[in-house]
């Protein structure tokens, strides 16, 4: 398989504080992986490097065998890294067809495609993004980033916060976009989805990736070890 994404010892810092210390991860293209730590252990953290959004990093970061430690993050997204951060980010200001257009590029994924896995958007294209749910704007925010056409999906807890409906909804789509081919890496803290899902599990503990495997690997010893679950 074609490596799409290769992570090693990575540190990062935050001013005088250092929040990873060798982060190591691999993701070939086409694959599903799931990050996964308890909260404070450098997950979050990990997506903000990769996308240039930290100030301070070292180590080695390369995305379609270019390496992206210390470009800007508009660059990272050019070569094709699509971000669904956490906490939503839909722009509020502008329409559903706004957000959708504002940043796309031109490519498989299109409006059609978009509405046809979120009908709820296509319905509402006309409303400002502030007059939606929360889960219609998260549903949003994947359809912007699928929108850029991104050789890589990062979804940073997209599931989080929602209504059972609705983050069964968004656990449907993910599995259409992997059924689809799209490569992905996933933060998300529902384990028995992502064990159905993902092709490789990284575990990060203290801003170190302490294990990583196959979902058949992830025993509950190991969960409750590293996730507390």
């Amino acid at each position: 398989m074609q490596k799409l994404l290769e992570i090693n010892g990575l540190k990062s810092w935050y001013g005088l504080s250092q929040a990873l210390f060798d982060v190591n991860l691999e993701i070939n293209q086409g694959e599903v992986v799931a990050l996964l730590g308890r909260n404070g252990m450098g997950k979050s953290t990990t997506i903000r490097s990769i996308c240039g959004l930290i100030s301070s990093y070292e180590g080695e970061i390369k995305f379609k065998n270019i390496s992206i430690i210390n470009q800007p993050s508009y660059k990272i997204a050019q070569l094709g890294i699509g971000l669904v951060p956490e906490g939503r980010r839909a722009f509020t200001n502008l329409t559903v067809l706004e957000n959708l257009t504002a940043t796309a590029v031109e490519g498989e994924w299109s409006l059609e495609l978009v509405f046809s896995l979120f009908p709820k958007l296509a319905e509402r294209k006309f409303q400002s993004a502030s007059t939606l749910s929360g889960g219609e704007q998260q549903m949003l925010v994947i359809g912007r980033a699928l929108m850029t056409n991104p050789n890589l999906l990062i979804l940073d807890e997209a599931t989080e916060g929602l209504s059972p409906t609705i983050r069964s909804e968004i656990w449907k789509v993910i599995t259409i976009l992997k059924s689809k081919g799209v490569s992905i890496l996933i933060i998300d803290k529902s384990l028995k989805q992502l064990q159905d899902l993902a092709d490789k599990f990284y575990i990060l503990e203290k801003g170190k990736t302490v294990w990583d495997g196959f979902s058949n690997d992830l025993t509950s010893k190991i969960a409750q070890r590293y996730l507390g679950v």
